[in-house]
């Protein structure tokens, strides 16, 4: 694990006490929590104040939950926490279950027959949460991960796309395109010059083949790209970058957050299943979390005062749970996007200083 800095050290001392309690505190285990999901209700009362150790444990709760009631990888919930817990790790432990279960797919489901093109969405989602992981804390790539990510690129269908879940839960459930810019975004995060080997470079040139043939529908479409083309080069040109980042920015509440809702509102033909309008006027934490990390990734400063409104909004937006509330933007799914915006809001506060050790500092693109 990278050291954290005395700054860091002293803000987590004052969000959750001495050092004697930290290491007082136990894991959370698959054993304490119940199977079924619980409800996501957005009448929950706010905390009032951030609390970190709340955080840790709702993230737990939630991914561990899922594990034992779904027992699948999934963008919505334990992805995420595979990218953001690390940030967190000291504060509360984790029992490490889930990184397991991640590693499991690989070691054991897949022992006697891998993933096949029509499951292509299973090696991303497994090897960005093993990746993202890595990067947090070991700062190299695992063994599991560069199994994963290689068979990604084995069940890659042939106009470079892959089968993703087209389940209508935008933005992350709902069409191939998502999957394609989160893969991307993964070879560029993922440590010791991966982007530079042949699977990936073969792999990446047909990727960059769909993007060019199926252009973005939406503004969080043209974010992932952006985000995509920071480590990646071919994905988006830096006028490109630097519009899509004018256009997150503009999008930024009077409260200080952003609505998920509100990347979306481009989406031709996209639409509720309620049949009522997009609810763009209303911050929840997949929007603002998931603008401020790829601000952060294209290069805007932690002091950026629309950035410090932004974290102004996530320090007094944490619910008593521990999470914070995004509403399903499209399809009524249980709201689950957010356990993914929380771990997004995890991160947004670790890339701006105010959780220790955000190890994804932008690069040049790679992945020639």
């Amino acid at each position: 694990m990278r050291s954290i800095t005395t700054f860091a050290h002293a803000l987590l001392l004052l969000v959750v006490g001495a050092p004697a309690l930290v290491t007082a505190q136990q894991p959370i285990t698959l054993s304490d929590v119940e199977e079924g999901l619980p409800e996501i209700r957005e009448d929950e009362p706010k905390l009032g104040h951030f609390s970190a150790e709340e955080a840790a444990k709702y993230l737990d709760r939630a991914a561990l939950n899922w594990q034992k009631s779904k027992n699948c990888a999934t963008c919505h919930t334990n992805l995420f926490y595979m990218a953001a817990r690390p940030a967190l790790a000291e504060v509360l432990p984790d029992s490490g279950e889930v990184r397991r279960f991640y590693e499991s797919y690989s070691r054991v489901r897949w022992q006697k027959k891998g993933p096949t093109e029509a499951q292509g969405f299973w090696p991303i989602v497994v090897g960005t949460g093993l990746t993202f992981n890595d990067a947090q804390t070991t700062g190299e790539l695992s063994d599991v991960a560069r199994e994963v990510l290689d068979m990604m690129w084995a069940v890659q269908r042939e106009d470079g796309g892959w089968n993703w879940p087209h389940c209508d839960y935008a933005p992350l459930e709902i069409d191939d395109h998502y999957g394609v810019t989160l893969a991307a975004v993964t070879v560029g995060i993922a440590p010791d010059g991966y982007a530079e080997s042949p699977q990936a470079r073969a792999g990446l040139e047909k990727l960059r083949t769909y993007l060019e043939n199926n252009p973005p529908k939406s503004l969080h479409h043209r974010a992932m790209l952006a985000w995509a083309s920071v480590r990646v080069d071919g994905i988006a040109t830096p006028e490109q970058r630097n519009q899509t980042l004018a256009e997150l920015l503009a999008l930024q509440l009077d409260d200080g957050g952003w609505s998920t809702a509100g990347l979306l509102t481009d989406w031709r033909g996209l639409a509720r299943d309620d049949g009522q309008p997009l609810a763009t006027d209303i911050s929840d934490g997949y929007g603002t979390g998931f603008v401020i990390v790829v601000a952060r990734e294209l290069g805007v400063p932690a002091d950026d005062p629309r950035l410090e409104l932004g974290i102004s909004w996530l320090l007094a937006n944490q619910r008593e749970s521990g999470k914070w509330f995004t509403r399903s933007p499209v399809q009524d799914c249980g709201n689950l996007i957010s356990n993914a915006g929380s771990a997004f809001d995890i991160l947004a506060l670790q890339s701006c200083g105010k959780l220790p050790g955000w190890p994804f500092g932008t690069t040049e693109p790679t992945g020639r």
